[in-house]
């Protein structure tokens, strides 16, 4: 017996395969149009036959007329100016329309229709206010919709802060394909009721529709208004819209959920401008910042500066002769805004109640979070206040041994007992992917058999690894809690931020994992599936692990869902260095834990925190809400274009291949995605279908946005490649390497041009590669190949973690250990010896017991192998020896490895 997926636990994000690709086939059907258009003028010009390419374009350009509907620019009259120019054989005039269209939309997007109001003729420098499209569904009569629209716009003023066009849809699909493919959509205004289908259908994008309609049980015939279940779908898919509701009655029916769908409901006779300024209200709010409108106000105030910073207000620098280049290479505005939360003016990190709080409370809003925290001291920071404010010493924390060592560390700091879980091992390339459910499962079964589940305080994993190895969150804490209700789950999403603005990776985030679950659990539904399934689960053996280890298992109905996520901000997002959040979904937060989380923020947060680091988080959540989901979908068209090219790039293929899912994540934890994101098919898009398919049914997935690269076939290792060829000599910077592997990371910055540099270098580099091959002598071909050999076979075999030892097992049975007691058990100098890697070999073959009392961290690939208090064993030994790595916390070469000797075991 196996339990079934929780019912109406299935979101909407599965079905939303096409949200990059239809953005990136309609720029490079603008760019096909051109060249087209250009190939038509140059032959009619030779009296060529043009019948051919003439048939072309035409059929592009109605190809365009269908995508184009969801924009504001062209629109309509551009677009019918282009279809004339063809039919009248204008080909010059055709050319250079498409040109200008085409630069344009590639530049701004919708914004350039502002540019055609404003006239503005450098386009290089052209700003412009900022704008919006505001998407209108209703299915009125065209004349009258027209009327109405006109009306609308005719408020704008020129000297207004914010401009918007209107895209009008009449139908469902429409409008929700408008709101997929169209990243300037900012706000939806739409009548009560309206069709579901477009009439005609859709050509590109009915099958999204129908696997909506199929997966959510939205019904032609028994739906309700389609303006609740369309408000639903966006809220899934772009929760940072603003959506109104345009009615035909004075006030809506009582059992309409309109309060949470709608962010404000209009009668159709209400006074439209109210309407227009509600909307750019709603803009506004987004776009405000309170805490970096706060400093940019508290820069431009004259002030007297009478506390400790010299440096603040620039006067210290503004006037000298020897340190001025700081403020010619810095800026002005820095120095003007620094400042202490001590001396007034701004609001405090340590007790937020003005500015800063707004932008918390905001922040919150945009990540799905009950409460958000800023931190200007980066993730470690954030990780350690999480683990002090939830666990206790002597509490348990399941915690994956692979994670970043601050989450070790703030288990020495607070002294809960960790117990270490072992990622799956992906030993070609000597790293680790992600925990598996079942070792979460069993280690959870050890405990409750020792008696110390109970104990049991906290789940902490990484979610995202660096190699871009995604859990499944809400999975994992629904059968976790099903075990013990009781827990808490930390989950470091450091270079996960970016996640949350795209439908279908954001429901592996642990805030959009924890509101799914929350309502799972506390709806009628899923109470009768429960007590289902424990009919059937009363006849199983509970004593049998099989039982528990072989079977979905669902938590018990109105379980309080306890998450939260740790985030940097500034590894994905625009936000400076140490910018990182704490976001929050707690259903016991306030009664059970806001008086701890105080303290342990003020424990670990500076006093003087950088106010410039929490400007740039502010401004960082004003990006995600307003440009996120289209720079999110633009980073995940390039990834995947990148790894199409360097896939079917011979030469590069000779050297240098990119590890597709199949080299990452075992097939047991697959499912029934692809073995590559670049999958052959019918589909042009089936890269992107894969990464859905991953995301609705894999226990893990590979973000395509982590592209990491096995050069062994260089002869260089994974080092040398980031540091010789890469950064020496081309000035391309990765920052994580293994010993025969690089990775690149394509971030919301990332751009075609840079994009366009890397493959040149990578193709320079096999070139030279390649010449070298050819002109080489046998003996230098044998030493090439003796070096490639080492790289993909001469590895490491990748250790499990080992125990700790008795002296610090504080409870028979259960594999946690007292870390903290190891730790400062090191401090006793006189408790501590050094044994040389080769000693340690010996005398752990023959049987002596070695314990660690440090953390031993090599870099790369960055986990630690030894804690304070673990045995050596003899893998880890060899792991160690056979590592080709220059950096390794807590080992010194000259003297060996800390070793807690005998005296320190021993109980007093």
């Amino acid at each position: 017996m196996s339990a079934a997926t929780p019912e109406g636990s299935e979101p909407l994000a599965p079905v939303l395969h096409q949200t990059t690709n239809p953005m990136f086939v309609r720029h490079d059907a603008w760019e096909r149009l051109g060249r087209l258009a250009e190939r038509l003028a140059t032959a009619s010009r030779a009296d060529e036959d043009v019948h051919t390419l003439q048939r072309e374009v035409s059929e592009l350009l109605d190809l365009l007329r269908h995508e184009e509907r969801f924009f504001a620019y062209p629109g309509p009259a551009r677009m019918g100016e282009l279809g004339r120019c063809l039919a009248q054989r204008e080909y010059a005039t055709l050319v250079a329309q498409v040109r200008v269209l085409g630069w344009r939309l590639g530049r701004f997007g919708d914004a350039a229709a502002v540019l055609d109001d404003a006239g503005a003729r450098d386009e290089d420098t052209w700003r412009g206010p900022r704008y919006f499209t505001l998407l209108v569904v209703s299915d009125t009569d065209e004349a009258v919709l027209a009327e109405g629209l006109d009306a609308l716009l005719g408020y704008q003023r020129p000297d207004d802060d914010l401009v918007y066009h209107v895209v009008a849809v009449a139908s469902f699909e429409e409008a929700l394909t408008a709101a997929l493919v169209n990243p300037d959509v900012q706000a939806v205004l739409m009548r009560y009721d309206f069709p579901f289908y477009a009439e005609p259908r859709l050509r590109f994008y009915a099958d999204t529709v129908e696997m909506l309609d199929a997966s959510s049980g939205l019904s032609r015939s028994d739906a309700p208004p389609r303006s609740f279940a369309l408000g639903q779908a966006l809220r899934r898919i772009r929760p940072h819209l603003d959506l109104y509701l345009l009615t035909d009655e004075h006030l809506p029916d009582a059992h309409d959920p309109t309060a949470d769908v709608f962010t404000r409901v209009f009668d159709r006779f209400e006074a439209r401008s109210e309407l227009h300024m509600t909307v750019l209200a709603g803009v506004r709010a987004r776009v405000a910042t309170p805490f970096f409108d706060a400093l940019k106000a508290y820069a431009d105030r004259p002030i007297g500066n009478f506390h400790a910073l010299p440096i603040a207000r620039g006067n210290s620098l503004f006037n000298s002769r020897w340190v001025r280049d700081m403020v010619d290479f810095y800026g002005r505005n820095i120095f003007l805004a620094e400042t202490s939360a001590t001396s007034g003016g701004l609001d405090s990190l340590l007790a937020p109640h003005g500015t800063l709080k707004q932008a918390q409370d905001k922040a919150a809003r945009t990540w799905g979070a009950q409460r958000t925290f800023f931190s200007t001291n980066g993730t470690s920071t954030a990780n350690k206040i999480v683990v002090q404010a939830l666990t206790r010493p002597g509490d348990v924390v399941l915690i994956d041994r692979n994670c970043h060592k601050s989450h070790h560390y703030g288990l020495v700091l607070g002294g809960a007992h960790p117990v270490y879980l072992d990622a799956y091992p992906v030993p070609a390339y000597v790293t680790y992917g992600s925990v598996p459910l079942r070792t979460i499962k069993q280690r959870l079964l050890e405990l409750r058999r020792a008696g110390r589940l109970d104990a049991a305080r906290m789940l902490l994993l990484t979610n995202c690894t660096f190699d871009g190895i995604v859990a499944d969150p809400r999975r994992v804490m629904a059968e976790a809690l099903a075990i013990a209700p009781h827990l808490v789950f930390l989950w470091d999403e450091a270079w996960f931020a970016f996640a949350n603005v795209h439908p279908v990776i954001r429901r592996r985030t642990a805030m959009m994992a924890a509101a799914d679950l929350q309502q799972m659990l506390a709806s009628a539904s899923y109470a009768e599936q429960y007590a289902r399934h424990q009919a059937v689960w009363g006849a199983l053996d509970p004593d049998d692990d099989a039982t528990w280890l072989d079977h979905r298992l669902l938590a018990p109905p109105g379980t309080h869902v306890r998450a939260y996520a740790t985030q940097s901000t500034h590894k994905s997002l625009s936000s400076l260095r140490q910018g990182s959040m704490i976001h929050v979904f707690d259903d016991d937060f306030e009664r059970r834990v806001a008086p701890m989380f105080a303290e342990a923020f003020n424990t670990h947060t500076s006093t003087s925190p950088n106010y410039q680091i929490l400007a740039s988080l502010d401004l960082a959540r004003r990006q995600v809400e307003l440009e996120g989901y289209g720079m999110v979908a633009h980073s995940y068209e390039i990834a995947i274009a990148v790894r199409r090219r360097i896939a079917q790039d011979t030469l590069l293929q000779s050297c240098i291949r990119v590890l597709e899912t199949a080299d990452l994540v075992p097939a047991e934890h697959r499912g029934v995605s692809a073995d590559s994101y670049r999958s052959s098919g019918p589909d042009e898009h089936s890269p992107w279908q894969w990464v859905r398919v991953a995301a609705d049914h894999d226990e893990f997935l590979l973000d395509p946005t982590r592209i990491t690269l096995d050069v062994s076939g260089t002869g260089l290792n994974g080092d040398e490649f980031k540091n010789v060829e890469l950064m020496d000599r081309y000035g391309i910077q990765v920052n994580k390497t293994s010993i025969n592997t690089v990775l690149l990371i394509v971030t919301i910055g990332a751009t075609w041009g840079s994009v366009d540099y890397l493959l040149d270098v990578l193709r320079q580099i096999a070139r030279r590669h390649q010449r070298r091959r050819q002109t080489a002598g046998e003996a230098a071909e044998r030493a090439f190949q003796r070096r490639v050999e080492r790289l993909r076979t001469g590895l490491p075999s990748l250790p499990d973690f080992s125990a700790f030892h008795p002296a610090y097992r504080p409870h028979d049975g259960s594999p946690e250990g007292d870390m903290r007691a190891a730790f400062f058990a090191g401090y006793h100098l006189e408790d501590v010896e050094f044994v040389l890697l080769d000693e340690a070999i010996e005398r752990v073959a023959a049987g002596e017991a070695l314990v660690s009392a440090t953390f031993v961290v090599p870099y790369p690939p960055g986990f630690p192998v030894l804690v304070p208090g673990q045995l050596m064993s003899r893998e880890i030994l060899a792991f160690l020896a056979g590592l080709d790595v220059k950096e390794i916390h807590g080992y010194e070469p000259d003297l060996g490895l800390a070793v807690l000797t005998s005296s320190a075991l021993t109980p007093a």
